[in-house]
């Protein structure tokens, strides 16, 4: 059946003033703006939310909560959090970042469990968003934005909550709750300024000539990795001419301090679950107690304080190459370097993965079978 012309023009009209209310409701801007989540981890769907509301309000307050159900294999404070989330919105000074310990809106943990049997109590929210109020001294006109699924935002409950609620788009190639339950598998989605706390440090080390620093670059390029070199080198470079006579036991101090520079460096730029370190604070202490006699404190404390995630030890059971910075090759003192890793190992409690081939190739492939076992969740 054809419209008549008074009929088309009514559907133009409606058409027309359907379009114009939505424009309206897009871009009704509130002076304050509250957002409250866990952000474990911060992704770039939750990045775009935040972005939507910012647009929205010209102050938004972002509230971060502990993690009701947060994944064993990585221990994330809510320090973290405000960290990432400080950094991502550096540049936007109208974004506040606070976090708590006591704010848990009700549904998060079913939400994460997935029960959709959900019983919403209206009336401890709305106590728990009071006292929010109360704390962050936040106007009653404030606007509350959620994610446009969040069952906070059903109309019904929408009438009865003291802050007036404003959705944002869903973001449904990022599901939250599948990145919070597996983020080396959705590593891509997690914010660069996360990625640092769910990269897992894998250091290489063992005696001189047994491969560490051809097997860092190799694992480096399979896993697309980034990695730290090893710092005692560059330092005999960089500080004592290019040659070891030199070296002395006040130079172990900043040695260390520069390849902790480096790992924390090589983390904030990670490109993938794993970090690879070349050599570790283990392997300076050892030529500290084999060159100079004696264990330096300093140094012990770097092994503690920055433990890498994964130690895999190379036997000295390679073939010896003297490369000109190179002094412990007979068998006796490889042997004998050998035994100070494994003691200094024990003395701070770390139990080194051991690679025994003497084969290169067999310990590339032995390192990555291991790696793709305690990092990737790969079974054997």
């Amino acid at each position: 059946m054809l419209m008549d012309n008074s009929d088309f023009r009514k559907l133009i009209i409606k058409t027309e003033t359907d379009y114009k209310d939505k424009i309206k409701i897009r871009t009704t801007m509130y002076d304050t703006g509250l957002m409250i989540g866990h952000f474990e981890p911060l992704h770039l769907g939750q990045m775009r939310s935040i972005l939507e509301a910012a647009g929205q309000a010209k102050t938004l307050h972002i509230v971060i909560m502990t993690h009701p159900s947060p994944h064993p294999d990585f221990a994330i404070t809510l320090q973290d959090k405000a960290r990432w989330l400080q950094m991502a919105c550096a540049d936007l000074p109208f974004i506040h970042i606070h976090t708590t310990h006591e704010i848990e809106l009700p549904l998060h943990e079913h939400l994460y469990d997935n029960n959709e049997d959900i019983n919403i109590d209206v009336a401890t929210s709305n106590a728990k968003l009071q006292r929010l109020m109360d704390a962050l001294a936040l106007p009653a006109e404030t606007a509350l934005f959620m994610a446009d699924n969040h069952p906070l935002t059903q109309s019904d409950v929408q009438e009865q909550l003291i802050l007036q609620v404003v959705t944002t788009a869903l973001q449904p190639e990022f599901d939250s709750y599948a990145i919070a339950r597996d983020p080396v598998t959705h590593w891509s989605a997690i914010h660069p300024e996360a990625r640092a706390n769910y990269t897992k440090t894998v250091a290489i080390v063992g005696g001189e000539s047994s491969g560490k620093t051809t097997l860092v670059h190799k694992l480096a390029n399979y896993y697309g990795a980034s990695f730290a070199l090893e710092m005692g080198r560059l330092y005999v470079g960089t500080d004592l001419g290019g040659s070891e006579v030199g070296l002395q036991y006040s130079d172990y101090g900043p040695i260390s301090l520069d390849h902790a520079q480096a790992i924390r460096e090589a983390k904030a730029h990670a490109t993938a679950p794993v970090t690879i370190v070349d050599t570790d604070f283990v392997t300076t202490q050892a030529f500290c107690e084999e060159y100079e006699g004696r264990t330096h404190p300093f140094v012990a404390a770097c092994i503690d304080e920055f433990r890498v995630d994964l130690t895999i030890m190379l036997d000295n059971n390679t073939p010896w190459i003297d490369d000109g910075m190179r002094s412990l090759g007979t068998p006796e003192a490889r042997g004998r370097f050998e035994q100070r890793l494994v003691d200094i190992f024990a003395r701070h409690d770390i139990a080194p993965h051991m690679i025994d081939q003497p084969d290169y190739d067999a310990r590339y492939q032995q390192a990555l079978l291991f790696i793709d076992q305690h990092v990737y969740g790969k079974k054997p």
